[in-house]
């Protein structure tokens, strides 16, 4: 089993070219599986294997999207292995995708993105703040960025999102002027540490900054504002306040990304329930 997985996994890096962040989701779902039901042999799963490990799920009270991502990694492994001839039969061919509950994502308002800019953030937290926000980037989009994927005569920001799909994404003035602050900074960490990186954020101690910094610097963030907020928070921010301003919902998706405009479309209903609330709070 475990090498049918290796398999699948390899096949989905090399022709579908995902990223390294969902080849371990991937993997993990799919031992998971394997380990719960003790499967030797890929060809001995039915159907009624899988229904009993979805409702195990179920009432261990993992959270429904959780077991949405998990259904859905058995749903495509085992479609791949019925169409290499690995099984004779797809076990999953009828399992039914759960519906994922729809919740809006949190925002934060333009002066709370204000509030937090003013906090006297050193250069690196600017920078942090500013392409997490205005840009709309990912938090992995972000420790990635390289020194050559920000064009600051041309305002743009390049980054390579999900599936390594590359995006063009415009850089306002003040952003730019960010990202100019810190570039002296970043020259004499290069130099003290003899540090031979193209990577564009780095820690005062010469360390490499990771995902795990970004979301420890933003929490805290958040906590000044009396929020529970992480850097995602900032990106659903960044495409709800353009939308507000009469962005274009296919330019927005364009910005973030998103191969799908329905996923997109969820900043409009954050849009409508922010004007019921502002509307409701001056006429109550």
């Amino acid at each position: 089993m475990y090498q049918t997985i290796g398999e699948y996994l390899e096949y989905l890096e090399l022709e579908k070219g995902l990223s390294q962040n969902t080849l371990d989701a991937y993997r993990r779902d799919l031992e998971s599986f394997s380990d719960a039901l003790n499967i030797d042999d890929i060809n001995s799963v039915d159907r009624i294997m899988i229904n009993s490990y979805v409702r195990t799920l179920r009432e261990t009270k993992y959270a429904p999207t959780s077991i949405i991502r998990k259904v859905a990694s058995l749903r495509g492994f085992f479609k791949w292995a019925s169409s290499v001839g690995i099984l004779e039969k797809n076990p999953a061919a009828t399992l039914e995708q759960p519906k994922v509950p729809q919740r809006l994502p949190k925002v934060v308002s333009v002066k709370e993105i204000e509030d937090m800019l003013h906090n006297n953030l050193t250069p690196l937290q600017h920078v942090i703040m500013e392409l997490l926000y205005s840009c709309g980037l990912r938090v992995s989009e972000l420790v990635n960025l390289k020194l050559n994927d920000i064009d600051l005569a041309s305002k743009y920001v390049r980054c390579f999102g999900k599936g390594s799909k590359e995006r063009i994404i415009p850089i306002g003035e003040t952003a730019k002027n960010t990202v100019k602050e810190y570039l002296p900074q970043r020259e004499l960490l290069i130099r003290k540490y003899n540090l031979d990186t193209k990577r564009l954020l780095i820690l005062e101690n010469g360390r490499l900054i990771t995902r795990q910094d970004v979301y420890t610097f933003i929490h805290e963030q958040g906590k000044k504002i009396h929020k529970n907020i992480s850097p995602h928070t900032l990106r659903h921010s960044f495409a709800t306040h353009l939308l507000e301003n009469g962005a274009d919902l296919r330019i927005v998706q364009e910005l973030l990304g998103h191969s799908d405009v329905s996923t997109t479309q969820l900043y409009t209903h954050i849009s409508k329930k922010r004007l019921k609330e502002v509307y409701f709070s001056i006429n109550s």
